[in-house]
């Protein structure tokens, strides 16, 4: 059975969460909920993991929202949160507000929000963004909304440790503050990546190619977590169930 495009990614996310108690997922964030679902039901019965997935009624034990939210991650007990951003540069600096000098934007984004807070303080960050292109991945973004390092006498537990896109997975060096190439998606090639890439980046000689789900992983994606993402993401279950279907009649063909 061959595993569609974003199974390959939901399963990358679970595995970047090994090990994690409790993983927070922002608003409209369908991919890195389901991620966060495949690793608490991977865990299970060994290990409880704990998901606080905002916009959720089932899966979201706060009652206040983001105030809740930040406390918690203040607090340290949050272990992984989610970022994006229009713009992510080579440094892992996030950009949230908009393209040109501020304040004169020439595209104006919704805005920064929580997002430096929770970078600095939740220890294993992922940056999550499907699109991969040079207008997205860029050498040095327009406006930093939160900065992937801060100097050595700044207190900050928390940072990113992973990029994950829809071409590839990057690691991140804070000490060197520069990305790896850790793997490329099926279909995609050492090449393919650096020319839609607009910052530098170390990788070896060979990539290895991103792993994908087995038998048992995949029908665990497919029925348990798919069934819970559809609470809060219809709209993307939905569409999911659709391409499942698709597949399954191609291959019947």
């Amino acid at each position: 059975m061959t595993t569609l495009p974003r199974e390959t990614l939901i399963f990358t996310i679970a595995r970047l969460l090994e090990g994690v108690r409790h993983v927070a997922v922002g608003a409209s964030s369908p991919i890195p909920a389901a991620g966060a679902m495949l690793c608490r039901a991977l865990a299970e019965p060994e290990r409880h993991v704990r998901l606080s997935i905002l916009g959720s009624a089932e899966h979201n034990f706060f009652t206040n929202g983001s105030c809740e939210l930040f406390d918690c991650a203040g607090q340290g007990r949050i272990d992984a949160f989610f970022l994006g951003g229009g713009q992510i540069d080579g440094q892992a600096n996030v950009n949230l507000v908009g393209v040109g000098d501020y304040p004169t934007t020439k595209v104006r984004w919704p805005g920064s929000f929580g997002s430096a807070y929770l970078y600095y303080v939740v220890p294993r960050v992922i940056l999550f963004r499907e699109e991969h292109s040079p207008r997205v991945l860029v050498d040095k973004v327009d406006f930093v909304s939160a900065p992937g390092t801060s100097p050595e006498d700044v207190y900050r537990p928390g940072g990113p440790v992973a990029l994950l896109t829809s071409k590839a997975l990057f690691s991140f060096d804070k000490a060197q503050a520069r990305f790896s190439l850790q793997s490329a998606h099926e279909g995609e090639s050492a090449d393919s990546i650096r020319a839609e890439t607009g910052f530098d980046y170390d990788a070896e000689e060979w990539t290895p190619r991103t792993p994908t789900p087995d038998a048992q992983t995949l029908a665990l994606l497919r029925g348990r977590v798919l069934d819970e993402v559809s609470e809060t993401y219809p709209a993307f279950a939905a569409a999911w169930r659709q391409d499942i279907d698709a597949q399954a009649h191609l291959q019947d063909a």
